[in-house]
């Protein structure tokens, strides 16, 4: 009986069929870097806002008072007698009332000063001048509440790792497509509850639940199509990574369009509802079913991707071997069972934790410069572009393991030379983080691939889904190791990164190199992968002989 992976190269490793499926699926990516970037637009802080004074909406009413002359009977004559007061987190104390004059409504406390005047801080009376602007005005997430909004990010992370665990879980014991499909459906439902949220309790658990549908359709969509490919195509995968950058220099172009965020949060959630009419046209993932004792269902679905392809399977091809491993529901202790899976999974981890700290550090170290929000926004999604072409250019050459540990070293070398550059050529700094970010954005484009490489069909996408949730802890621990170590000394979080990353750099050498070789079918397979790049040569040689037999 053949193998799955000779029926596949029979029937068309990458032809038509594979490539309309890759190109569905790849719009995944776009909806994905919405929900992943999106709190930077929705969170806008307001430009205009104050304090108003308890009775000011009545007074302002009764008087006829547009929203600015309110303003400028609160908060000048605050800033008149207090220099250092904004006007936005605390107001006099006073209370304005019927008896208050339209003209002058402090003429009552006749020769005050309102330097004399006492200062209360405000609690939930503010003022906008854009109030539907973001969800900073909508709930007033400003002063003291502030922090609400990073809450709001860290929540949506809690949700990438509980969809990291749940759906990945999932996908592996009850199918690829229909938990992408449910995915899709349940991020547009909560995408549309997120924007009329009632309140930011409200906005808050259903922004987790958006997390975790999230994570569920941008993990499974990437090992349905790393499936359904030959070896010789995984690199596709990594052009995923490039429809996520898209999405990243798509977003402040629908920001700068749509006004309010709810109209934003609309936006990026409703295109989800589209991918419900791949139930037509994206078939479950051959290999799982074959996992799944399907072959039948398989068979059928490889007999439809030959004939897509203009290929014609032989007619001995009636049944289709994977393994002689029984399946079962998989668990973390297959992942560190045996040697090398067990060093495959803590390198692996350890990966996805250094990537994502390290490049969201990255981000928004370059970002605190001010300027055009929308413009700066675009230059730095497109900034990751060379690092996806280097990518393609370089990993079917000299395979995975170098540019994953070149990009890793590069990232934190350059992050130890920006400390130490000094302040007054500026640009030289700018230039060599941006080199750090390219450096880094390589490494975590190439360890979707590699951890998608390095675990057997079985355990594949729990393994994926187990390992990545490192990189949503790390996304998680990122502004707080940023700014609370900023404090102490400006650059001292670079410091940490370079760590970080020349460390994580070193480790991924020790994993196998997995440049043209078949998926592992079962854990003996990946206990044979080989570490020393001529074994894993001699490997794909001696496989594709076999598959000419």
């Amino acid at each position: 009986m053949p193998s799955f992976d000779e029926v596949l190269k029979e029937a068309g490793e990458f032809g038509r069929f594979q490539k309309r499926v890759f190109f569905l699926l790849c719009q995944t990516g776009i909806t994905f870097s919405f929900l992943f970037a999106s709190v930077v637009f929705l969170g806008q802080a307001p430009d205009n806002y104050w304090c108003r004074i308890p009775g000011a909406a009545e007074l302002s009413e009764r008087c006829g008072w547009t929203l600015e002359e309110e303003r400028n009977f609160t908060v000048l004559p605050l800033r008149l007698g207090n220099v250092s007061s904004s006007g936005e987190c605390e107001r006099l104390d006073v209370a304005w009332d019927t008896s208050v004059s339209c003209a002058s409504p402090f003429a009552h406390y006749g020769n005050r000063s309102m330097g004399n005047l006492p200062l209360a801080a405000c609690h939930d009376n503010w003022a906008y001048k854009q109030p539907h602007s973001s969800i900073v005005s909508e709930y007033n997430l400003v002063c003291g509440n502030a922090w609400m909004l990073d809450l709001s990010q860290a929540i949506l992370n809690l949700g990438f790792l509980a969809g990291a665990f749940t759906l990945g879980y999932a996908a592996d014991r009850y199918g690829r497509i229909l938990i992408y499909l449910l995915s899709c459906l349940g991020v547009g439902i909560c995408g549309i509850i997120v924007a009329f949220a009632p309140n930011f309790t409200v906005f808050l658990i259903f922004r987790f639940l958006q997390g975790v549908f999230g994570k569920g359709t941008w993990m499974t969509c990437y090992v349905i199509v790393t499936e359904i490919v030959g070896s010789d195509q995984r690199i596709v995968g990594i052009v995923i990574q490039m429809f996520f950058t898209l999405g990243i220099m798509i977003l402040p172009g629908i920001a700068y369009l749509v006004p309010t965020w709810q109209g934003i949060q609309l936006a990026i959630s409703l295109p989800n509802f589209l991918f419900l009419l791949y139930y037509w046209v994206v078939p479950e993932s051959p290999r799982w079913l074959l996992t799944r004792k399907k072959g039948e269902k398989a068979l059928k679905i490889m007999h439809s991707i030959a004939k897509h392809n203009g290929k014609y399977l032989s007619p001995h091809y009636s049944e289709i071997t994977i393994s002689n491993e029984e399946v079962s529901n998989p668990s973390f202790l297959d992942l560190v069972r045996t040697p090398q899976m067990r060093r495959n999974t803590l390198i692996l981890m350890y990966a996805w934790f250094t990537s994502a700290l390290v490049y969201q550090g990255l981000v928004m170290r370059l970002g605190i410069v001010g300027g055009n929000l929308y413009l700066d926004f675009f230059i730095s999604g497109a900034v990751e572009l060379p690092a996806a072409l280097l990518i393609l250019v370089t990993i079917d050459r000299v395979g995975r393991r170098l540019p994953f540990a070149i990009g890793n070293i590069v990232a934190g070398i350059a992050c130890l030379i920006t400390a130490f550059l000094p302040e007054d050529i500026p640009w030289l700094k700018t230039t060599v983080a941006t080199l750090g970010r390219l450096g880094i954005t390589m490494a975590f484009e190439i360890v979707y691939l590699v951890n998608t490489e390095l675990y057997p069909t079985t355990l594949r996408n729990f393994g994926v889904s187990l390992c990545s949730s490192l990189c949503d802890l790390g996304g998680i621990i990122a502004p707080f190791l940023l700014f609370r170590l900023a404090a102490i000394w400006l650059e001292l979080p670079l410091i940490i990164f370079s760590i970080l990353a020349v460390v994580c750099g070193l480790l991924v050498l020790l994993l196998p190199e997995t440049k043209g070789i078949s998926l592992p079918e079962t854990v003996e397979d990946v206990e044979q992968l080989s570490s020393h790049f001529v074994k894993c040569g001699k490997k794909r040689k001696q496989q594709d002989t076999n598959s000419y037999i």
